[in-house]
């Protein structure tokens, strides 16, 4: 299966004509982040076949270039946000990679699907596109993947990510929760939560192979 028969799964069974109605004003109006070629970046570099995680965000980064389509993620060369800080020091923490650069491509080529719940911004405004439609899509990719795929560990940080649990299939996924690596939660249970290093002990286990989380020169 590949990701264009997912979308067209979807599509045939939910109306995005508003979603995409607005989104065409809200590009053409104002600023809106990603740019819209980068919007469905994630499923670009990571083949539907080729998942082995999947990384639950909200929305995309609201300022200057920094979205690139991938949750979390910034473009190379970008300050490093605090919450993707965060997740650098666990990784640090738990399996002794460091990394500089702010750019998750190379984990979203190694398997790891980068996925907002919503998949466009204001610019500036955080949650401004909350609603348009985007979580009805997002929660079928979600459905789909759990469906069709099986040892996927889903990495759910934060309430709202954690609400998709129900959504995933967990006699044939992993599922990793903890409170969001943002300052304002992280020392709540994310640092010490060792989340990269038991993705691959499940990865390996299942036959599927690790994920290698280092940095690519």
């Amino acid at each position: 299966m590949e990701w264009n028969e997912v979308f067209r799964t979807i599509k045939n069974q939910h109306d995005f004509s508003s979603l995409n109605d607005e989104l065409t004003k809200r590009y053409e109006d104002g600023r809106v982040f990603p740019p819209r070629n980068e919007i469905y970046s994630a499923f670009e570099l990571t083949p539907f076949e080729n998942v082995k995680v999947v990384i639950i965000g909200q929305d995309p980064y609201h300022g200057d270039n920094q979205a690139h389509g991938l949750s979390f993620s910034v473009n190379d060369g970008v300050k490093i946000p605090p919450s993707l800080m965060n997740i650098y020091k666990e990784l640090k923490d738990d399996l002794n990679i460091v990394r500089t650069s702010g750019s998750l491509t190379d984990w979203a080529e190694e398997g790891v699907l980068l996925l907002n719940t919503v998949l466009t911004v204001d610019a500036y405004q955080a949650n401004s596109h909350r609603g348009l439609g985007w979580e009805r899509f997002t929660d079928n990719v979600i459905e789909a993947v759990s469906d069709h795929l099986s040892n996927v560990v889903f990495i759910l940080w934060g309430k709202p990510a954690q609400t998709k649990a129900k959504l995933i299939d967990t006699d044939k996924h992993f599922i990793i929760k903890s409170v969001h690596p943002s300052p304002l939660s992280a020392y709540r249970g994310f640092f010490g939560s060792k989340p990269f290093s038991r993705t691959n002990e499940y990865l390996n286990a299942s036959g599927r192979g690790s994920i290698d989380w280092s940095e690519k020169q």
